[in-house]
């Protein structure tokens, strides 16, 4: 005689999972506190202590030589600033191209390394959010390093008695360039950045790039007469092959600062102010939209 199959019945096991319940904080919020994280991570806060090593190391050296400028004023009894604000920017430049080219990096290259893109894809913050957020996060961080020791600057003229007015006209001037350098070299750096998910290299073409356009302008400027005793205005055009030297120039010829020397970074006339302008936009605009056709392949 057969018996009847047994009959195997399914058991819910409640192991205590319990749904979110709680607001739905939605995208602005995430671009937000992306945002946040970046801005925080371009300074290692909330990594290592060897991550913070070098960002606050660059931010230090770019402070450093403004109290050593108004300690000279003091003890020379200087009747002004022997360092115009935006002048100050493009002598100790370099330092704002090794954060970015150090920290770009660690925006963009760390999350396509680890494979973690595609998780923020699935939250509400959309491709667009993204680039939005890194880039907010890598121009905020080249403005705080830039423009402190402008402010430094400021304090220090004011603390000798200098005039207010003047200072402050050249202040805004200075905060301008600041504005200007951290928008193109944000948008180039990020680029190039996000085009590698190894580190490594992306600090070698950031910092190749920025640093080799530069000698090269530098190069076809003295072929065109520029060091010239008189130099040719023309030989000035060669300044477009450098980002850097394109906001230098365009910054000097707007406000006439720079100095009057041969070296001087200038704009030739009218049309050149707006051709370095429109280069200036271009660069950032095509940056950030190629960075955003990037991330649609992610």
């Amino acid at each position: 005689m057969t018996t009847p199959a047994q009959t195997h019945r399914g058991v819910i096991h409640d192991i205590g999972y319990r749904p979110y319940t709680g607001p739905r904080l939605g995208r602005r919020y995430a671009t937000r506190s992306l945002y946040v994280q970046s801005l925080r991570a371009a300074f290692g806060l909330g990594r290592s202590g060897k991550s913070k090593v070098l960002p606050f190391l660059l931010f230090g050296a770019l402070v450093a030589p403004t109290l050593a400028i108004i300690a000279i004023v003091a003890f020379a009894n200087l009747k002004q600033m022997p360092i115009d604000y935006s002048v100050y920017l493009s002598r100790f430049g370099v330092l704002a191209q090794i954060f970015l080219a150090a920290q770009a990096p660690v925006l963009m290259s760390r999350d396509l390394r680890h494979h973690v893109v595609p998780l923020y894809f699935s939250r509400p913050a959309s491709r667009s959010d993204y680039v939005a957020a890194k880039f907010a996060a890598m121009v905020s961080a080249l403005l705080i390093i830039m423009t402190l020791p402008l402010l430094v600057l400021f304090v220090g003229a004011m603390l000798n008695s200098f005039p207010v007015g003047d200072n402050l006209a050249h202040l805004m001037y200075g905060l301008i360039a600041a504005v200007l350098y951290a928008l193109l070299y944000s948008a180039i750096g990020l680029l190039i950045a996000a085009a590698t998910p190894r580190r490594g290299f992306g600090v070698a073409a950031i910092m190749g790039g920025l640093m080799i356009t530069s000698g090269v302008s530098q190069i076809v400027r003295a072929l065109t007469g520029g060091f010239d005793p008189v130099p040719r205005e023309s030989a000035h055009w060669a300044e477009l092959m450098s980002p850097t030297r394109t906001v230098e120039g365009l910054v000097n010829t707007l406000f006439d600062t720079g100095g009057e020397g041969f070296d001087r970074m200038a704009a030739p006339g009218t049309a050149g102010v707006l051709v370095y302008g429109a280069v200036i936009v271009l660069l950032t605009a095509g940056s950030y939209a190629l960075m955003l056709r990037r991330y649609r392949n992610v």
